[in-house]
């Protein structure tokens, strides 16, 4: 009866199961099956690894080049980025001179009103650049033909160098020549530049010198006076070729015509006002400044001086001195050819002979002030 009621209740779960659509086959088979495919946990491992694949993105040239600094953009003069910037030998890390702003952009509004002078047309001055690079890498740079004007920076003992290139020398050149407007100046290559032309650049280069040294002014005097003229940078070598550099780049235009002239100089002439050129703004303390030392002084030159002209002194006691009633005698050592001293407070400046002009006592001063005199008396003021 037992092994009769098992057997019932085997057939009754069968039929369950086949009614179901379940069976112990396809149990069998969905064992079977996963055998051959992989589990769960595989899986997921599978699709992480795929997702962080496809989450790495590869660069692209562009962005390689831009990368390590090397782009077709850079190599025609643009800023340099990336790792060249930092073994590319052109570039020029060096301070920054705030003044050096302050002073080009003075040359640039002197020049406007030189030129327009100078050429009797309508010149407009703009400054391109002011940027930091090497002395060799400059004369290397430098479009020929060209002319390059060397000149000299007396109170700074050092040399400094300016350059026009040929758009300007011949558009220069039809100006003052008196060539038409609307028509673009004539430009013949390969011929070196005539005795008429080198003559008006040099005037134009001495315009340009005599207003870099009023725009140096305020700052401190400096006088810049042009020393060759050169059309081979081979022969303008003023400093070495390592040697750090200013390079101011100004662009000149006259209507329809123009060009580019470049100013460059070296940090050893610009070393003895480098404090100044380290300012901030105009007339900012820093440490010694020439500007108010001038400007003191010539205060100090204007200012009232009380004088006093000594025929002779004595010792007298002082009760005799408060005793004395109208009609006393002083006797004094002084004769009439005793010399009168001519004194500052108690500083002896200078001596002279006593007379007068008309009903005024006068001195005439027979020696000139000593420098001794001149710094006691500043120095006591």
């Amino acid at each position: 009866m037992a092994a009769d009621s098992t057997d019932e209740e085997l057939a009754a779960g069968w039929e369950a199961s086949v009614a179901s659509g379940k069976g112990d086959g396809d149990d069998v088979w969905s064992a079977e099956a996963g055998m051959g495919s992989p589990s769960a946990s595989e899986a997921a491992q599978q699709s992480i690894a795929q997702a962080a694949v496809g989450s790495e993105r590869i660069l692209n040239q562009d962005e390689i080049d831009s990368l390590l600094g090397f782009s077709l953009e850079e190599e025609n003069g643009a800023k340099r980025g990336g790792i060249r910037a930092l073994i590319n030998s052109e570039l020029v890390s060096y301070e920054r001179l705030p003044m050096l702003e302050v002073v080009f952009d003075r040359l640039v509004r002197l020049m406007t009103t030189s030129l327009r002078n100078f050429t009797s047309d309508n010149v407009e001055v703009s400054l391109d650049a002011i940027q930091s690079m090497r002395f060799g890498d400059y004369l290397n740079s430098i479009p020929l033909p060209a002319i390059l004007a060397v000149f000299k920076a007396k109170q700074l003992d050092n040399f400094g160098l300016l350059t026009v290139d040929s758009n300007l020398i011949y558009s220069i050149v039809d100006v003052l020549l008196g060539g038409r407007r609307g028509t673009v100046a004539m430009r013949v290559e390969g011929r070196p530049y005539t005795t008429i032309e080198r003559v008006l650049v040099t005037r134009l280069v001495e315009v340009i010198l005599h207003d870099a040294r009023k725009a140096f002014d305020p700052l401190t005097a400096v006088e810049f006076e042009l020393d060759r003229i050169e059309t081979n940078p081979r022969f303008a070598a003023i400093a070495q070729p390592a040697n750090a550099a200013i390079l101011v780049k100004l662009r000149i235009d006259m209507e329809d015509r123009g060009g580019r002239c470049e100013l460059l100089l070296p940090y050893a002439t610009l070393e003895p006002i480098r404090k100044m050129l380290l300012q901030n703004f105009m007339g900012e303390k820093f440490g010694r400044d020439n500007i108010w030392e001038g400007h003191l002084a010539t205060e100090l030159y204007s200012a009232p001086t009380t004088l006093r002209v000594v025929l002779d002194e004595f010792k007298a006691p002082l009760g005799k001195m408060m005793n004395l009633q109208v009609g006393d005698t002083l006797v004094m050592n002084a004769t009439p050819d005793s010399k009168a001293q001519l004194m500052c407070g108690d500083i002896h400046l200078t001596h002279g002979q006593v007379g007068r002009i008309g009903q005024k006592v006068a001195m005439r001063v027979e020696s000139p002030i000593t420098q001794a005199a001149k710094k006691r008396v500043m120095e006591a003021r």
